[in-house]
Formats: C-alpha cells, sequence, structure tokens
C-alpha cells in the first residue's frame, strides 16, 4: 500500500530556459517554401519595467497576463488563425492524422487493483476520448462498466481524475476535472446500482481520497473558493485536510488539519489498511523533501502529531504492521532505502534498516504477501526485486527488456498483484504476478498495427560540458544510414526528481514510421539517478540541465544521427523550458522547436496559481543570488532581436491553470519580434483544454498531427507514410511470458 504523496510533487510540474548571440540564418535552414518571412499579427507594446534588485526588466507584453480581456482574446484568436492557416498548407497533415488515428485504435488497460471484494480497471477501446472504468468480482468474469466518463460532456473533456473504492467495497469516490483543469470535483456512486449519491465536493486540487476503514466518508484536500477572477491564474496557498461524511452537504465537512502559519504546506491523507491510523504527508511545493503526520483513530478526538517533521528528506509511506511504519527514504541515502520506524518512538536512532541503499535507484516498495517488491531504476529502465520483511533477498521478478514496470499494489495480505511493462516498441502490456511462486502471466496484451522488429532501441551516454556521463535512448527503424540525414526529434524534460524511462507512444511510432528517429535524453535535474542527480540540475546549478540537452545534440550530430538542418527539439511544462532556453542559447544547433506549456518567464512564474512551487527546482527572483541565474537563462528574457531562430510552434491552451498560458503568449509574441529570419514562428493555442492531463483522444490526435506536419515541412522530410505494419488483428510487440523467480 505505497504512500501516493505524489499527488502534489508529480502534479506540480514546471519549466527551464537560455541565451543567444545574434547569428546570420544559415544556408538552408529554411525550407523554400518558407522562404519569405511570415506576416505576424502586430502585438501591442507596453512600457512596463520591473526593478529587480536594481536591475531593471522590461516586460512590453505584460498586458497578455490577462487571459480573460478582450485584448488578449483577439490576439489569441489572430494568431490561431495564422497558424492554422499555415498548417493547411502542410499536405502531409492528413495523411498522418490518418495513420494516427488508426494506430490509435487499440485496447488500453490499466493496472488493476483490488479492493472491497472487487476488482477495478480503466479500458479505452481505441477512439474514446476517455478511458472507461470497469469493475469484476473475479478475474474471468464479465467486466461491468461502472463509470464512462464520456457521457460527462459530449466533446469528451471532462475526464476521470482519481477513483478510490471505500474498503467494504460499496461507494466509489470519483473525482473529475473539466476542460484540463487542475480543479477537482468529487462524487460518489453507488458500486452496485451504479447511481450517484447526493455527495459533491468541490474546490480539490492536488488531492488523493482516501476512505475512513468503515466507509463512513473519506479524507481529502482542498483550497477555499477562490473568486471568478482568480480562478485560472489566482495564487493557490493555505491547503487543508478535511473529512466528509457520506449523507452530508459540503459545508457540514470537517476540518482535519490546517497550518495558519504555513502558507506553502500541502497535505493528502491515507489510512492504513488496519484502519488505525491516519497518515498525512505534508509537502512544500514540488520539493521531494516532506514532513509526515499521523493520528490515532482509534481513539475519540485524538490529535494529528508529529511522526517526521525535520524536513530533511523524502519519506515515502509503504505500510505499517501494528505500530511499525515501512517507509523508503533518500534520509542518508541519495538512492534510497527501506526503513522500519517504531512511531511510539521514532528517533532516528532507532530507525531499523531493513533494504539498504543500493547502486540502483529505489523508486518505491509495497509489502504484499508479507514480502517486500521493490523497484528500481538502472540506467532509466525497471528492474524489480523481492524481499522478505527483514530485507532478505528473496528473488527478482523477470521483466521482458528493456523498459518500464509500474504498479505492484495490493495489500499486506494479497497473494497477487498486477504490473505493466511497456517499452518503446511495447505497447502496455499487463502482467498478473503470483508471489507464492514468482511466476508472471499476461493478462491483458494489446494488439497494435505495426511490427515492433522493423524498429530497434539503443541507449547511449555521451559526455556534459562539465564531463558529466548522461544517457539518452534512439529508436529507429533498423538499418538507418548514419550520414546526418536522419530527421530527428530530440525529447527531454530534467526536473522535479521526474525520471524518463522507455515506454510506448503512438505518436513517437507515426514518427519513426515516418523515416524520423526519436531520441529521449536522461537530463540531469530528473530522478534516474537519486537525489543527487535531481539537486545537480535545480536552482544554481539550472544550467547543467541544458547543457545535457545542448550535449545530447552536439552528439548525435558529430556521430551523424543528424545534422542542425535535420534536427528538432521537444519537451513540456518543464521540458517546454528545456527547449526554450536551448532554442535562444544554440539556435544554430536546431532546424524546429517545439516547446509545449511551458514556464518561460522565470522573473514571475511564482505570482501565479501553483507556481510558487516550483521555486525548490527553481529558487525565485525575489532573491538576488536566484535572480541572476534565472535571468541568465529565462526563455522570455533571452531572446535578442535580430537573431535567426529555428522554425517554431509554441502550443498552450486556455485552461492551462498550472503553467498558466501567458507563458506562452509572452514568449510567442516576444520571438517573433525577435525572429530575422524566414523560419515561422506560431504558437498553437487549444481550447477547452489544459496542461495536458485527461486530454481527449480526438484532441491529442489532431495535436501530434500538426506538431509532426510542422516538422515534416520544416525538415524536408521525404515521408512516405506507408507503414511497416502488421494485419491489424495480428499480436503488436513480442512480450514473452515474463518468466518466473530468478
Amino acid at each position: 500500500m505505497a504512500f501516493r504523496r505524489a499527488s502534489l510533487v508529480l502534479s506540480l510540474l514546471a519549466a527551464f530556459g537560455g541565451q543567444a548571440q545574434a547569428l546570420p540564418c544559415a544556408p538552408g535552414s529554411a525550407n523554400p517554401a518558407d522562404t519569405a518571412k511570415v506576416a505576424y499579427p502586430a502585438t501591442q507594446k507596453v512600457d512596463q519595467r520591473d526593478t529587480y534588485h536594481g536591475t531593471t526588466i522590461a516586460d512590453p507584453y505584460r498586458w497578455l497576463e490577462d487571459a480573460n480581456s478582450a485584448d488578449t482574446k483577439a490576439w489569441v484568436e489572430q494568431q490561431n488563425a495564422l497558424t492554422q492557416g499555415y498548417l493547411a498548407q502542410i499536405p502531409e497533415r492528413a495523411a498522418i492524422r490518418a495513420r494516427l488515428t488508426k494506430l490509435w485504435n487499440f485496447e488500453r488497460f490499466s493496472v488493476p487493483y483490488k479492493e472491497g471484494g472487487r476488482y477495478f480497471y480503466n479500458r479505452n477501446d481505441g477512439l474514446q476520448n476517455q478511458s472507461v472504468l470497469y469493475t469484476m468480482k473475479t478475474l474471468d468474469e464479465e467486466p461491468r462498466l461502472l463509470l464512462d466518463p464520456n457521457k460527462l460532456a459530449a466533446d469528451g473533456t471532462v475526464a476521470l481524475a482519481g477513483a478510490a473504492v471505500s474498503p467494504d467495497g460499496k461507494y466509489l469516490a470519483y473525482s473529475t476535472a473539466a476542460s484540463g483543469s487542475d480543479w477537482n470535483e468529487i462524487r460518489v456512486r453507488h458500486i452496485d446500482s451504479g447511481k450517484d449519491t447526493q455527495d459533491h465536493v468541490k474546490w480539490v486540487k492536488f488531492s488523493n481520497t482516501a476512505w475512513a476503514h468503515d466507509g463512513s466518508g473519506f479524507y481529502y484536500s482542498r483550497y477555499d473558493e477562490p473568486t471568478e477572477a482568480a480562478k485560472l491564474a489566482g495564487i493557490n496557498y493555505f491547503q487543508k485536510l478535511y473529512f466528509h461524511k457520506i449523507g452530508t452537504s459540503q459545508d457540514k465537512d470537517v476540518l482535519v488539519y490546517e497550518r495558519k502559519d504555513q502558507k506553502e504546506w500541502g497535505f493528502s491523507a491515507e489510512v492504513t489498511d488496519d484502519g488505525r491510523w491516519l497518515v498525512i504527508n505534508s509537502s512544500q511545493g514540488t520539493d521531494p523533501k516532506n514532513r509526515v503526520f499521523i493520528k490515532d483513530l482509534t481513539k475519540k478526538n485524538s490529535k494529528v502529531v508529529g511522526l517526521l517533521e525535520a524536513f530533511d528528506a523524502s519519506y515515502s509511506f509503504i505500510d505499517n504492521i501494528g505500530s511499525t511504519f515501512y517507509f523508503v527514504t533518500d534520509k542518508n541515502a541519495p538512492k534510497s532505502r527501506i526503513v522500519a520506524i517504531d512511531v511510539k518512538d521514532a528517533a532516528p536512532a532507532k530507525w531499523q534498516e531493513i533494504v539498504a541503499e543500493g547502486a540502483a535507484t529505489l523508486t518505491g516498495a509495497n509489502i504484499i504477501n508479507n514480502q517486500l517488491v521493490a523497484e528500481y531504476l538502472t540506467d532509466a529502465r525497471s528492474a524489480v526485486q523481492v524481499f522478505d520483511l527483514k530485507g532478505k533477498p528473496l528473488h527478482d521478478v523477470s521483466l521482458p527488456g528493456i523498459g518500464s514496470a509500474g504498479g505492484f499494489n495490493g495489500k499486506r495480505t494479497d497473494t497477487e498483484t498486477f504490473y505493466s511493462y511497456t517499452s518503446f516498441t511495447t505497447p502496455t502490456t499487463i502482467y498478473r504476478y503470483d508471489l507464492k511462486t514468482g511466476q508472471s502471466q499476461v493478462y491483458r496484451q494489446p494488439k497494435v498495427d505495426f511490427d515492433p522488429s522493423a524498429y530497434e532501441t539503443r541507449q547511449e551516454f555521451f559526455t556534459s560540458k562539465d564531463g558529466t556521463k548522461v544517457p539518452m535512448f534512439i529508436v529507429a527503424k533498423k538499418g538507418i544510414k548514419l550520414d546526418g540525414s536522419n530527421p530527428t526529434y530530440l525529447y527531454g524534460y530534467g526536473g522535479f526528481n521526474v525520471s524518463l524511462t522507455p515506454s510506448f507512444s503512438v505518436a513517437n511510432l507515426a514518427w519513426v514510421e515516418m523515416g524520423g528517429v526519436y531520441v529521449m535524453a536522461n537530463l540531469r535535474g530528473g530522478g534516474e539517478y537519486g537525489e543527487a542527480w535531481h539537486k545537480a540540475g535545480t536552482k544554481l546549478q539550472k544550467q547543467n540541465v541544458f547543457d545535457d540537452f545542448i550535449g545530447a545534440a552536439e552528439w548525435l550530430i558529430a556521430n551523424k544521427v543528424t545534422s542542425p538542418e535535420k534536427l528538432s527539439i521537444g519537451g513540456g511544462s518543464n521540458g517546454g523550458l528545456l527547449v526554450g532556453a536551448a532554442m535562444t542559447q544554440r539556435p544554430d544547433l536546431y532546424a524546429a522547436a517545439l516547446p509545449a506549456v511551458g514556464v518561460m518567464d522565470m522573473l514571475r512564474f511564482h505570482k501565479f496559481t501553483i507556481g510558487w512551487a516550483w521555486t525548490s527546482d527553481y529558487g525565485s527572483s525575489d532573491n538576488p543570488e536566484e535572480f541572476k541565474a534565472l535571468v541568465k537563462y529565462s526563455p522570455l528574457h533571452n531572446l535578442k532581436p535580430g537573431t535567426c531562430y529555428p522554425a517554431t510552434m509554441v502550443t498552450t491552451a486556455d485552461h492551462d491553470d498550472r503553467v498558466v498560458p501567458a507563458h506562452s503568449f509572452k514568449f510567442a509574441a516576444a520571438a517573433q519580434a525577435s525572429q530575422a529570419g524566414p523560419a515561422p514562428i506560431l504558437i498553437r493555442i487549444d481550447t477547452k483544454a489544459g496542461h495536458g492531463a485527461g486530454k481527449p483522444t480526438s484532441k491529442q490526435i489532431e495535436e501530434v498531427a500538426d506538431k509532426w506536419g510542422f516538422l515534416a515541412r520544416t525538415l524536408k522530410m521525404n515521408a512516405t507514410l506507408v507503414p511497416t505494419s502488421v494485419p491489424a488483428t495480428a499480436q503488436g510487440p513480442a512480450a514473452a511470458p515474463a518468466g518466473g523467480a530468478q
């Protein structure tokens, strides 16, 4: 029963940055069809100046921060008209969209979990905008549809954001998000009847749902109701933990815990399987460190008390046996270890180390069948090992290849669990794992219209600017020529302790089918090698991340995988900042850039919604030393008029209330004004969409078709769009039985 403290940490993702010198346009850097510079809509400038620690910074596009103003709405309409007009002239776009639609049309399954004597899982039949929740009492019976989010909105823009089943299997508490917003609403459904109760909880954000052991209600976290004007961009402070009793209105909910003295603290809760303890995780922004509080639920009116309050490390609750609590922690172990803490005496000197830190990065663990199932990363590849409760290694879980595994949820008394396995050429396959025998069996395996044997994945290590060795994965058709002619898409993230691991993507499959090379770099700032790797890409060391990304591009060019005329870069959110920094620091390296929902204004990001939470990675312009670092790479502030920038399509959405669209608006306006060459600078602004979570399948296909169409034109691809495929009814990737214990 791993503690999901990531509800805030993993959902508050952000950005990156760079500097440029004015450069002449390289010969042949623009598509012949683009030799005439694009006529951009006029964008008003205002005389807005701010002083930071004695330095005055102009912000001429400040007015675009007001997403509700008539002027901003008119600007958005004009920019979208320009972008759609440009994209409509790309002949390959229709064929790309058709191929994406065919590829996307395959069954997809989530990892099943069991609660209250029932199994639950999500399934998408292929082109459904949202996956559907099913339940069944046994694995061999016909599943019953429990909740279809596609019926909540005709255009598929209401998504299922979370689901929690009461321990008795009577109720489902489910969260929905509209138009991609981070704001959630929680409702309750009778599982037997499939009908909703009157329960309705609002103003929930970055929260899980934790049921009381008796099913009487659930714990959740929320913010105070914002004003209408502040819903999209208003700062989110003072999260509170509440208990909602079934059958009552939200105004009767009981406040369980708040900290009026700590506006940045966030809370999420979990009830232990024995029903005795409420375990409260307290996060502070996106910092991996956290605090843990507990409440004894067997004692009436018991107080919330601190268990781990030093805020000195990450502590992820696994499970308890009586008063002994098991945690994954990076305390004195940058790659993490497992410890047991007796809550009656939690002094660090009394902790018992169960599984010591190893060479691989420990990413999570669960106790199932009275065994510890531990998940690791070795050079960004998954490995899974099973231990007894004293830490003795028992066996490994044999995985099908180089890829990513996840799941392994369950209770201490369970004898089975489920997990997923995926790779760049293996659609997510679900396995059932028997803890008694150590055997895995395929439970659900997708069938996709492609031949995985036609592609290959290799991992390379390159040397970054400061001598650090950094890994990256390269995916392409077998037998590509290393002559510098391959259109290549380099993707990265590099932040917030988030690890990029191999996974199957229809979008990326279509790209390599077109003759492209897909590259994913595991940059510093991520979690692939533990907390030290993460810290090496934060605050005053943030430039390391951009150097790593630039180093990946230079390696690909030096090794003739591609060339500057054929290289494109992309990334979203924190990765959008990465792309913005890379294209402003080294515009000569790339022909095209696709920054998505990026943090582009590094001096003001903390002034909107949850942006303040990102200061743990970025620092803040309020701090003099951190300001000096931020202003050197902030993408918005490092665009130089008269520079030849690569062809760029910025993507954002009108309902993004995490990285507000003003970041992309201001960056696009400034980039258009700075562009000296003929390569287009466009912005694609989606409607009724947010930061990315819950985006309908139809919108995903449209966006990817536009991105690959843009690159096909920019990189002068000779894509035939004739796929290497197998009949649609054939088995997709090879997914041999995962074998037994080793």
